[in-house]
């Protein structure tokens, strides 16, 4: 599934970028099954010889624009925790909540499409790592909480990022329609603060 190689210089990472955008366009116009590498090479304007420098067949090429996708959404959560480390936990909940939902969204309507090409590949250690980089990120966060502390912070720990994936996956998965999509940006931030102040208890 790896990438054949990843970009070092600008030119290549802009190819690649390209390329990624591109792929997202044919899975938007032609659908998981009508993807090839030759359609999104039209598409990123390159040639399929260079599509096949960084990209083996399509499986990789799909592998990545996960990973990227994935990537993006943890960057986003670090720099949340980062931001709000030792900031009250309403603020920190809320600024947590904001992040992820907002990096999921970025992508839209792309976004959507993702979750049918995680479901169809073999995605299962790119995941693992996800989830496992994520609990971290939200673990060493939520323990720097100015006025709060918890009884067991792995439990709120997982609760909390179940909570955000699940939510943001009914809707995105779901209607996605843009009532529910605004719904969703409005109220997950406050559905993580509800969770984690219930979750704590003050720090003495």
């Amino acid at each position: 599934m790896k990438p054949r190689k990843m970009p070092r210089q600008a030119r290549s990472a802009a190819t690649v970028a390209a390329i990624f955008e591109a792929t997202i366009q044919v899975l938007l116009s032609d659908g998981y099954n009508g993807l090839t590498t030759t359609r999104v090479a039209a598409r990123a304007g390159v040639s399929v010889g260079t599509m096949y420098q960084y990209f083996p067949h399509r499986q990789a090429l799909l592998y990545a624009v996960l990973e990227n996708y994935l990537e993006e959404v943890v960057k986003a959560l670090q720099d949340a925790s980062d931001a709000f480390s030792g900031k009250p936990l309403g603020q920190m909940a809320e600024g947590l909540g904001r992040a992820y939902v907002e990096a999921k969204l970025r992508g839209m309507p792309g976004s959507r499409a993702l979750y049918v090409v995680a479901a169809e590949l073999e995605t299962a250690p790119l995941v693992d790592d996800i989830v496992r980089r994520a609990n971290h990120i939200i673990f060493r966060a939520l323990a720097t909480a100015s006025d709060a502390t918890f009884d067991d912070l792995h439990k709120v720990t997982y609760a909390l990022r179940v909570l955000m994936v699940g939510t943001v996956r009914a809707v995105l998965e779901g209607d996605a329609s843009p009532a529910s999509v605004a719904t969703l940006r409005s109220e997950l931030p406050l559905m993580c603060k509800a969770y984690l102040v219930g979750a704590s208890k003050p720090r003495s």
